[in-house]
């Protein structure tokens, strides 16, 4: 296993928890007409945003899709931040101006989401270029899917950043499907990580299902790239257990093929990998659980207690006014 401590074994099995839960309940408001927009939900895919995101350190900066919620929160967000933004409350990040996981403080290590697949592969690379210039040790780290890496966005970006050997890490979560379009109508690529050698970058592909796995890998790509050897393309295999979003029937996967996804649940087999090695017991495991029930569960009334945002601010803080301060880093992550 990683070099990890009990205590921080522990904390990522928090983080899967918390990643599942809050999705739960998200699921839950969305069906009760409380959710503004869509809901795209990671279930199975939360080792991959909680193991990535954990391998890094403080001052590093992620920019994570609409299915890395576990990223947001290893980040330091909070589930009522998320709730409150899902429902479009004036509390929320982005003070009920958007919705989902469209939100962002750099300065706290997070940059928001873009729709536009493969465009944010760009902007890491650049945030990796600015800190390069001002001769910090900032890594930066993004997600890009199967589909997305299709797009010209993504190559422009990703190619810029192999040049110029910046600082970035790039998650590629390959979990099986692009919408509807199945990873063979997209690449005939063997593997996602085969596309690192066109950029001459190294690829490593890891079992997205695997918490500990995902860290390692991460882990390697961010120290090579703190040292100055540049962007590293790590694909993670999983699967989406979900519709492309809540609306999604999911109508086009082989029920066998999701049958047998879902014996390989991320979160079972942390469970497994804990109790087996002796880090943690069943009792251990269950008191987390208990304690992150209680925490989603107020966070779900207390997002909901907070008011929408006024009519009159709906054309506030749509450019930042000159002079503008930055708010202070105010998140746990691994030092």
């Amino acid at each position: 296993m990683p070099d990890l401590t009990r205590e921080e074994k522990l904390e990522i099995y928090r983080f899967l928890r918390l990643n599942r839960g809050a999705e739960d309940r998200l699921v839950n408001l969305y069906r009760q007409g409380k959710v503004l927009g869509g809901l795209y939900r990671s279930l199975g895919q939360e080792a991959t945003s909680v193991g990535s995101a954990y391998a890094l350190e403080e001052g590093d900066v992620v920019g994570p899709l609409i299915r890395n919620l576990g990223s947001v929160f290893v980040m330091g967000y909070t589930p009522r931040d998320v709730f409150a933004q899902y429902m479009g409350r004036a509390s929320s990040p982005s003070g009920g101006k958007d919705s989902n996981l469209h939100f962002g403080t750099p300065d706290r290590g997070l940059v928001s989401p873009s729709s536009m697949l493969g465009a944010l592969v760009a902007v890491m690379s650049g945030i990796a270029l600015g800190v390069r210039l001002r001769k910090k040790s900032t890594v930066a780290l993004t997600y890009i899917g199967d589909g997305g890496m299709s797009t010209g966005a993504f190559h422009e970006g990703f190619n810029f950043a192999a040049v110029q050997k910046l600082p970035l890490v790039l998650i590629a979560e390959n979990n099986g499907w692009a919408y509807s379009t199945p990873m063979r109508k997209q690449t005939l690529a063997r593997s996602l990580a085969d596309k690192a050698i066109g950029y001459g970058v190294p690829g490593m592909s890891v079992d997205g299902n695997d918490v500990l796995a995902v860290y390692e890998a991460t882990r390697r790509a961010v120290n090579r790239a703190r040292e100055g050897g540049g962007p590293t393309l790590v694909e993670a295999v999983t699967y989406r257990m979900k519709g492309h979003a809540e609306h999604d029937s999911q109508h086009y996967v082989p029920r066998e093929e999701l049958e047998d996804w879902k014996r390989r649940d991320p979160i079972e087999r942390y469970i497994r990998v804990l109790v087996e090695s002796g880090k943690a017991t069943m009792e251990d495991l269950s008191a987390i659980d208990a304690s992150v029930g209680v925490e989603l569960d107020r966070d779900v009334e207390l997002a909901l207690a907070s008011p929408f945002p006024a009519a009159e601010e709906a054309l506030s803080n749509v450019y930042a006014p000159a002079g503008a301060g930055v708010e202070p880093a105010m998140v746990r992550r691994r030092r």
